[in-house]
């Protein structure tokens, strides 16, 4: 009931402007002066109050349908889904709303009128004047629409655009926001993501891969190394005990290249478990074999005399 107490003021409003116009209909022809304007300015007042009610539901419809979807649980990919959805398709009908309130309002003014029947004379022309000049609007409004049916991502999906790893926080008709991870706000036009090829790390699922490189001398004891990375998850809650691989990767001049693949069920976790165990994979071979540290090693030999 809460939802729809937002409506009634501008309902009220409406209501009391189309009924002084019925009221006052046939006396306003006659009133002369100032007062001739006022039945075109009740016009105007009642388009506008009655789009106002339209935008004023459109919000409404939208809290009643979120009402049953909440983000902030854990696995929110099916709530994210719907949300992005349900945004997105709001702020194309009020846009569509706004821009036929404009237009009504500019057909109550007689001048505009005969504007519009010349247009419609020469569609040809109007069309292509048209079609220039809502080109770029029209593209967004496509842009939109297409986000909001194929979703190549939803609100709070991990990313990385522009070689920057952040969070869709906004994703309006003209522009999306992306929340990098120190907190700064990267916005980019709606056009680009269907222009442009970046990184999604949570289409599917939260769940992510995190991968660590160690680069070691030859001499590392790789079973001694497993061991540790056990020991490592076991005590952490960071890990959600799917994945834990380690393997030598590359084996270069100087230096043998081991990665390390654990999982987490965020992009966050994922970051803070990587960095925690490449720490203690460090510290346990700075302890425990400080001769397999990366060396370059040099051979000198004893010319014959």
């Amino acid at each position: 009931m809460k939802y729809y107490s937002r409506l009634v003021i501008p309902f009220l409003v409406t209501f009391a402007l189309a009924f002084s116009k019925l009221y006052f209909g046939e006396e306003a022809k006659n009133w002369e002066g100032v007062f001739a304007y006022l039945p075109h300015i009740n016009t105007v007042l009642i388009i506008v109050g009655f789009t106002w009610c339209l935008l004023v539901g459109m919000q409404i419809v939208k809290r009643i349908f979120l009402k049953q979807y909440d983000i902030s649980q854990e696995d929110n990919l099916r709530a994210r889904k719907v949300l992005t959805q349900i945004n997105l398709l709001v702020k194309i009908a009020n846009f569509l709303i706004i821009l036929l309130g404009i237009g009504l309002i500019l057909l109550s003014f007689e001048s505009v009128r005969k504007v519009g029947v010349g247009f419609f004379a020469s569609a040809g022309v109007a069309g292509i004047i048209i079609g220039f000049s809502a080109q770029k609007a029209i593209g967004t409004l496509i842009a939109g629409i297409q986000i909001a049916f194929t979703q190549p991502f939803r609100l709070e999906d991990a990313v990385v655009v522009e070689g920057e790893w952040g969070w869709i926080e906004e994703i309006n008709l003209n522009y999306i926001v992306v929340r990098i991870w120190d907190l700064r706000r990267l916005v980019l036009p709606t056009t680009y993501f269907l222009e442009n090829p970046f990184q999604n790390w949570t289409r599917t699922s939260g769940d992510l891969l995190g991968s660590v490189f160690l680069y070691t001398d030859y001499t590392i004891p790789f079973e001694e190394l497993r061991k540790e990375l056990d020991r490592i998850l076991e005590t952490t809650d960071l890990w959600d005990k799917k994945v834990k691989v380690l393997q030598v990767s590359d084996a270069k001049e100087f230096t043998v290249e081991t990665r390390i693949l654990v999982s987490a069920k965020n992009s966050p976790i994922a970051w803070d478990l990587r960095v925690y165990v490449r720490e203690k994979m460090i510290e346990f071979i700075q302890k425990n074999y400080p001769e397999s540290l990366p060396k370059t090693r040099v051979e000198m030999t004893q010319r014959a005399t």
